[in-house]
């Protein structure tokens, strides 16, 4: 019980001497708020982005692998990919064939063109020429309205499916189902809206939400064919591993490509676990600068602290010196002034939290999915309390330490 009075009577006497310089408190206190809301607004930027490109990428689905003929992220020297051969679409008839029914081919490919609407032009519009199978192989879904079909492929007709992006730059609030728009120099009938899904843009990949599906036949009908480069968005069969079906994916493509044994494979194998991999590497390291960064602002809000404390410990050396006088242990000195340094890091860092809520409403509306979690504000707390414990060690070791005569004879 002694322990516990003697901890709230430092906590009383921390608390008393805090209201007594409130003035010098709020100064010492900005360097730490600065440092806190680095802290929470990094975590939180952090954490909002790997959601929201976590979220993007899901549509392209884990159990699926993307044949091309360039890999997604490239590693080594570019020049070894560029005179590999196209993937054509006779390729994707050959593999869907050897693969069996139960594995679900689906070739796409891309073009920029601009795309028009009455007055509404939006130039180098991302088209997409794709399969019904596009809804087997991602979890992307129409919001309203269908998606292509067998039919619409097979008879090359000139329907398309918006994203949403595309649906509101083009329609704002008018109902776009039905309507024409052209594509380039195409008409085209809008039979379909997508939903939401974000963009995977952080590697310079796509804004799902800004693309326009047309039928694959209708794509190389009016964009053309010969000297483009199809990718296979291949879903395994129920219940198969994913990683053995990568395998039996490389040995049949190799068959397509009438690859000898000593040959190195002349496609690539993307899978949504290479995207993931590369991000969090990025992440990695964008976290490790942005805690750099808040850690130089926190290390300049101690020594702030520290000078403080230094200061107090001295206008208060008589004080220390009666307090030994009437029988107070070194630990209580200590106690005091590490609470005191203490509590006002814990203020900072409560007052930095509080604008960080601030600062995260702005992003989210700004730039991205934000908010700040209880995890991070437990975190950004206890990173204050314990800048002030460190801060405040050496002032307050030096105050236990005072030899209680010379402490009073100290004016």
């Amino acid at each position: 019980m002694s322990k516990i009075h003697g901890s709230v009577e430092a906590l009383r006497i921390a608390l008393a001497a805090l209201r007594a310089n409130k003035a010098r408190g709020v100064l010492t206190t900005l360097g730490i708020i600065i440092g806190i809301v680095a802290v929470v607004t990094t975590m939180t930027a952090a954490n909002g982005l790997a959601n929201s490109f976590r979220e993007s990428v899901s549509v392209l689905g884990t159990d699926v692998i993307y044949v091309s003929r360039m890999p997604w992220i490239f590693q080594g020297n570019f020049f070894q990919f560029r005179n590999r051969p196209n993937l054509d679409l006779k390729d994707s008839v050959k593999l869907a064939r050897q693969l069996g029914s139960e594995a679900v081919v689906n070739p796409t490919d891309d073009t920029r063109r601009p795309v028009k609407y009455m007055s509404e032009v939006i130039e180098n519009a991302t088209v997409i020429g794709t399969t019904d199978k596009h809804m087997m192989v991602s979890s992307a879904v129409p919001e309203y309205g269908r998606f292509l079909t067998a039919y619409d492929v097979k008879f090359k007709r000139h329907v398309c499916v918006l994203g949403t992006t595309m649906r509101e730059q083009l329609f704002g609030d008018v109902d776009p189902i039905n309507k024409k728009i052209k594509v380039g120099r195409s008409a085209f009938r809008v039979i379909g809206v997508m939903e939401k899904q974000g963009s995977a843009g952080f590697f310079g990949g796509p804004d799902f939400d800004s693309q326009i599906f047309i039928p694959v036949s209708t794509f190389v009908k009016e964009f053309g064919g010969r000297n483009r480069s199809f990718a296979f968005a291949i879903k395994a069969p129920p219940g198969a591993d994913v990683a053995d079906f990568e395998y039996e994916v490389v040995g049949e493509m190799r068959k397509v490509r009438k690859l000898k044994p000593n040959e190195d494979d002349n496609f690539a194998i993307n899978k949504m676990d290479s995207l993931l991999e590369a991000f969090n590497n990025v992440m990695g390291v964008v976290l490790m600068i942005g805690m750099a960064v808040t850690g130089i602002s926190l290390f300049v809000g101690g020594v702030g602290v520290m000078n403080i404390m230094f200061v107090s410990v001295t206008e208060r050396t008589h004080e220390i010196g009666i307090r030994k006088a009437i029988g107070a242990k070194r630990r209580a000195i200590l106690q005091q002034f590490l609470l005191e340094s203490s509590m006002i890091c814990l203020v900072g860092g409560a007052i930095g939290v509080a604008l960080s809520f601030g600062v995260a409403a702005a992003i989210n509306r700004l730039l991205m999915p934000a908010s700040v979690s209880l995890p991070i504000v437990i975190i950004a707390l206890t990173v204050s309390v314990a800048v002030g414990v460190i801060s405040g060690f050496i002032p307050a070791w030096r105050a236990s330490r005072l030899n209680p005569i010379d402490a009073l004879h100290y004016e």
